[in-house]
C-alpha cells in the first residue's frame, strides 16, 4: 500500500515537471513568447533545474538540452525510487531503468504534442481570438504544416490536426514496444 501511495505521488510530481521541462524545450524549438501565463508558467516551474543545467548543457540546433536532460532526470529518478520500493534496483537493472526513463521522456513528448495539436484545434474553431490561439498555433504548426502540404482543406475542414493526431498514436505504439517488461509487470 505504501509503494502504490509513493508511486502516485512522486509519479504525478514526475510527470508534471517532466512535461513542464519538455513545454519548455518545444516553446523554445518554435520560438514562442514566454511572455504569456503558459510560457511563465513553465519558466517559473523549471527554472531551477533548467538555468545550472545550462551552465554545463549547451543548446544544439535549438533544442534546449539542458530542458531535456531535466526531464529525463525527473523520470530517472521516479523509476529509480520506484525500483528500489519493488526490490527491482539492482546493478544489473540499471541500464533498463536508463532505457524506461528515456522512453517515458519520449512518451510523454508525444503526449505533450497530441495535447499542443488538440488545444490549437480546439482554439481554431471556438475562440481563434483567445489570447492562447497564437501560441498553442505556432507551437503546433511544425507539426501540422508538412500535413497540411500533403492534404487540402476538404469543404473548408483542416483534417491535419486528425492525421497528425493518428501519426502521434502510431508512433505511441511503436514506443509500447520497445517498453522493457522488468519495471512495468507485463
Amino acid at each position: 500500500m505504501l509503494a502504490q501511495i509513493v508511486s502516485l505521488l512522486l509519479g504525478t510530481a514526475a510527470g508534471l515537471l517532466t512535461i513542464a521541462f519538455l513545454a519548455r524545450a518545444l516553446l523554445q524549438m518554435a520560438r514562442a513568447p514566454f511572455r504569456n501565463p503558459v510560457g511563465q508558467f513553465v519558466t517559473a516551474l523549471t527554472n531551477w533545474a533548467v538555468l545550472p543545467l545550462r551552465r554545463v548543457i549547451p543548446g544544439l540546433f535549438g533544442i534546449d538540452l539542458a530542458s531535456v536532460v531535466a526531464a529525463w532526470l525527473a523520470q530517472l529518478v521516479y523509476f529509480t525510487v520506484m525500483a528500489g520500493l519493488t526490490g527491482w534496483l539492482a546493478p544489473d537493472t540499471l541500464p533498463v531503468i536508463i532505457w524506461t526513463s528515456l522512453l517515458a521522456v519520449l512518451r510523454m513528448t508525444v503526449y505533450l504534442l497530441m495535447g499542443v495539436v488538440i488545444i490549437a484545434a480546439l482554439l481554431s474553431w471556438i475562440n481563434p481570438h483567445s489570447p492562447f490561439a497564437p501560441l498553442f498555433d505556432a507551437l503546433a504548426r511544425p507539426l501540422l504544416a508538412p500535413v497540411r502540404r500533403l492534404l487540402p482543406t476538404l469543404g473548408g475542414i483542416d483534417l491535419s490536426p486528425l492525421i497528425v493526431i493518428l501519426l502521434l498514436q502510431v508512433a505511441l505504439i511503436v514506443l509500447a514496444g520497445l517498453q522493457p517488461t522488468l519495471l512495468t509487470g507485463h
